[in-house]
């Protein structure tokens, strides 16, 4: 913070006056505090100090912090990337992250100094890469663990898409697809709940796949809202006052519109009614989004609906070789992620290398979101990179590009 000293032959103020960078409110306010015990030919030098303070305040304090992600980009990207030993490509990655995180705090940002606020952002950046390194090797589909499937009942994917690619994995699959024949909507997503409840409460490793039609506030290929999903997690936690809400075993994968959207506010949902039903929440599971936010998901058309992201799924994972001993969540945040980088972009090619993306059309950008949870340790650090108070609520999961 910028610290400002005035010299003035005021008689309450006839010492040197040493007063810290402050929001503006603050200066008014020591301003009317001075004027109330002030005598009345001192007002004149009163309200000069006063407009000296705000106008050094003014010019002191850094720009707003953008809104927009374009504005990020290009006004404050290039000096961040420039303090970190990181590639392009590795930016790129992790650069929409940022910004989001910085969003959420933009008010917090915007009280520091140019200076200030581009350590803040570097130590944040580095923040989101340790995050990074400590969940990469966490296994997405492997050996032993469960996948649970819920596939769009009208043109999804069929089973196979994903009993095929667990089995070649040694996963363990359990598929629901409505038969419209014998089955209702309503009891496929009854049973779908039961069988992530029944994952919740076993404590072994699982892996959910959600492949159809979503929005912010539901899965809509079978109508179950965010919040019923957040109280099966919880309710199959078995957690008591005594035991914690632990889902860290868990990976959610939705690819299916706003998925982003709809993870935000399931992760957001878990914490809120675990606060308010007194019980300690331990993990939250891992979250992969298909879309970012506030984006719609695409596929591609023809006898059946194959939405992107699971499809690069299969092509890295499952038809190219030589496969993984297992898929990791590096994996699809390196790997996926790369491949979908190219819808709505077209490379920019310099001899033999590609040295960039240009956008041809932003309606087909996706860019998947990997949410992973945060411990008490981790959101401690996050307060003390934002100055914020170490009592201050913070959600315990951050996305990590």
């Amino acid at each position: 913070m910028y610290t400002f000293v005035y010299y003035t032959p005021v008689p309450y103020l006839s010492t040197t006056a040493a007063i810290p960078s402050t929001p503006l409110s603050q200066i008014r306010g020591l301003r009317d505090r001075i004027r109330r015990t002030m005598p009345r030919p001192c007002l004149l030098h009163i309200r000069c100090l006063s407009l000296c303070l705000i106008a050094c305040w003014t010019s002191g304090a850094s720009a707003d912090f953008p809104t927009n992600f374009d504005a990020f980009q290009s006004g404050l990207s290039p000096a961040i990337s420039a303090r970190l030993d990181v590639t392009p490509k590795h930016y790129r990655q992790i650069e929409p992250s940022l910004f989001h995180l910085c969003l959420d705090h933009a008010d917090q940002l915007d009280m520091l100094s140019d200076h200030e606020r581009l350590d803040a952002l570097v130590k944040l950046a580095e923040f989101i890469d340790r995050k990074r390194d400590a969940a990469g090797d966490a296994i997405v589909i492997g050996t032993d663990r469960s996948m649970i499937g819920l596939l769009d009942p009208a043109r999804g994917l069929e089973p196979k898409e994903i009993t095929t690619i667990a089995a070649s994995y040694g996963a363990r699959p359990t598929v629901f697809k409505q038969d419209a024949a014998t089955e209702s909507i309503r009891q496929v997503a009854d049973d779908f709940l039961a069988s992530v409840g029944k994952a919740a409460a076993d404590g072994t490793p699982a892996t959910v796949v959600v492949l159809g039609h979503g929005s912010p506030e539901e899965i809509q290929s079978y109508s179950i809202p965010f919040g019923r999903l957040a109280d099966t997690l919880i309710s199959g936690s078995g957690a008591t006052a005594e035991k914690p809400v632990d889902l860290g075993h868990l990976v959610l994968i939705c690819d299916d519109c706003y998925s982003a959207d709809f993870l935000i506010n399931l992760g957001t949902t878990i914490e809120s009614r675990c606060h308010d039903r007194s019980l300690t929440l331990e993990s939250l599971p891992v979250m992969i989004a298909g879309t970012n936010r506030d984006r719609v998901g695409h596929a591609d058309f023809g006898e059946k609906f194959v939405p992107h992201f699971w499809k690069d799924v299969i092509e890295l994972f499952y038809v190219r070789r030589p496969r993984p001993d297992a898929v990791t969540l590096r994996d699809f945040f390196e790997k996926v992620d790369n491949m979908m980088y190219g819808y709505g972009r077209a490379p920019i090619v310099q001899g033999s290398q590609v040295t960039g993306y240009r956008l041809v059309d932003p309606t087909l950008c996706q860019d998947p979101v990997f949410f992973v949870p945060l411990s008490d340790a981790d959101l401690a650090e996050l307060r003390t990179i934002l100055g914020l108070p170490a009592d201050a609520r913070l959600p315990r999961f951050l996305d990590i590009g």
